[in-house]
């Protein structure tokens, strides 16, 4: 009786989740039908964001849990393929409900790509630097993960923007056709080197152990309680989705916002473990998680919003406008400017948080 109470007491975000989506089941349909009051409708944002955050980190803990269970760099690929996991759910349930704009996860896909690589990035360096001044990491696991990201965006984010074979950024048939057969097929042979013959690039060189506290359950219950965690964001996230969507026309804001909201939600948990890592002079792990997330996001929602493109017949637009498409590029070249030496400063920490002001600037201002 003391072990499920003190369980319980360790699972309140599950709980509290699993209680939420029980109320939503039975009354979001009646909550949704009549969002005229402002009051209303922000409490109804509010409840779900919340929920779907708390549950987030829930996600992450087993996920870290997991991590210490299995080592590097299995660890940090459970918790990247559950936080990508929650996106691609999302994208999937709000894409199959609703009415949603076509670009959609477009727009999750880039936000989550520049919080990625400049916000938390740079986040995670400049706190780094300041406390430990100048950091190191595997150099041959930074290019290996850059070198399927870059690829990867450009092919996904931006050549669509330029073909003539569909109007607007949009993905014909047989662009659709390649995009989901090669994203799914690349990211699927990166996670075969990167658990097989190429395992030690993305392990620290240096070397360091760190102590950790045991797990408080066997690896197979942490493993069901992500599973069971990550349940009910799913249909919360149908429910959030139609909140965004009501906002975003209310409010005359940006489309962008919808896609940026997302990508804050399920990153920010993900972020918090990157933070904590490059603080404990761990950035391996940060990089590992930063680079790791950012191409798990294009090599997991490419295929799977193409899938529902097609069984649904939904419109899918993949190409971003010229202004986001500057933006990515510049990004995508600092990137590749700042681990290009296996050593970081809190300098390069800065420029790429002025990356990301710039980036949060443009969605309103664009």
């Amino acid at each position: 009786m003391n072990g499920l109470l003190l369980s319980l007491r360790n699972e309140k975000g599950l709980v509290f989740g699993v209680l939420t989506t029980g109320l939503w089941l039975f009354c979001g349909s009646a909550w949704l039908s009549d969002l005229s009051q402002p009051v209303w409708a922000g409490l109804y944002f509010s409840w779900l964001f919340l929920s779907i955050l708390w549950l987030s980190f829930g996600v992450v803990r087993h996920a870290d849990a997991l991590a210490i269970r299995l080592g590097e760099p299995y660890g940090t690929i459970v918790l990247t393929l559950a936080v990508i996991g929650i996106e691609v759910a999302m994208i999937a349930a709000v894409s199959l409900t609703g009415k949603v704009h076509p670009g959609l996860a477009r727009d999750t896909m880039f936000s989550v790509v520049m919080i990625v690589l400049t916000g938390m990035l740079g986040g995670t360096l400049l706190a780094g630097g300041l406390r430990h001044h100048r950091q190191e990491y595997n150099l041959s696991g930074a290019n290996a993960y850059l070198g399927v990201l870059v690829p990867l965006a450009v092919l996904t984010l931006i050549v669509p923007r330029f073909t003539q074979s569909a109007p607007g950024g949009n993905v014909s048939s047989l662009q659709a056709a390649f995009l989901l057969v090669t994203s799914a097929g690349l990211y699927v042979i990166f996670l075969l080197v990167q658990t097989g013959s190429q395992a030690a690039y993305f392990l620290s060189p240096t070397n360091t152990t760190q102590h950790h506290d045991d797990p408080p359950y066997p690896t197979i219950t942490h493993t069901i309680l992500l599973v069971l965690t990550m349940i009910p964001v799913v249909f919360l996230a149908k429910n959030l989705g139609k909140l965004v969507d009501h906002g975003i026309h209310t409010l005359n804001a940006p489309p962008a916002l919808g896609g940026f909201l997302v990508a804050i939600l399920v990153l920010s948990p993900e972020g918090l473990s990157a933070l904590r890592a490059a603080r404990n002079n761990r950035l391996q792990r940060t990089i590992n998680i930063l680079l790791g997330s950012a191409t798990s996001t294009i090599g997991m929602t490419v295929p799977v919003v193409l899938a529902i493109g097609f069984f649904s017949g939904r419109t899918l637009e993949l190409g971003l406008e010229p202004t986001d498409i500057a933006m990515l590029t510049l990004t995508l070249f600092t990137s590749v400017i700042t681990l290009g030496t296996g050593k970081t400063t809190l300098l390069q920490g800065v420029v790429h948080l002025i990356l990301f002001a710039a980036y949060v600037m443009l969605i309103f201002d664009g």
